[in-house]
């Protein structure tokens, strides 16, 4: 991938991965970690796959993300934490301000909500988010499905 092409990959995707981040942490870190997911991406520019370069972003924005919580977690930085939100709330923040859907939310396994969003709150395509979780499509619309029951079985009980 050539710099001109990595440059267009970079303004077409930089927003999506921003909102994609701003959904998952602090809206002070969205900048720093976007510009990591494409500090990472341009030294693996090689190996993007060629017309699943969103999920190929999404997947590395998975792994900072992941990095920046345990940096938070091992300092136990809670000022960062209880900071007050000073942005409007995202479509998740909305769903989650329900008590039900927030309970049964938080019932859901790590990987039931992460296919949700991916599905919901990304728009992806069962064959994008299979690329981003490094499963199958066939995997991928399984979990989805499961994860959808479950949560609706959830939402019955509150």
């Amino acid at each position: 991938m050539s710099p001109e092409e990595f440059t267009a990959l970079y303004r077409g995707f930089l927003p999506q991965i921003s909102k994609y981040l701003v959904r998952r942490c602090d809206k002070s870190d969205v900048e720093e970690l976007a510009a990591r997911v494409f500090e990472i991406a341009w030294k693996k520019r090689t190996q993007a796959p060629a017309g699943f370069e969103l999920p190929w972003l999404y997947r590395i924005a998975g792994f900072v993300l992941a990095n920046h919580r345990r940096l938070i977690q091992s300092e136990q930085n809670f000022l960062a934490r209880l900071k007050p939100l000073d942005f409007a709330p995202s479509p998740e923040d909305i769903a989650l301000a329900d008590v039900g859907l927030s309970a049964a939310w938080k019932k859901l396994s790590p990987f039931e909500r992460e296919a949700i969003s991916l599905s919901a709150f990304e728009g992806l395509s069962n064959q994008d988010a299979a690329k981003v979780l490094e499963i199958s499509p066939n995997a991928f619309a399984q979990r989805l499905a499961k994860a959808r029951t479950k949560l609706k079985d959830l939402l019955s009980m509150f």
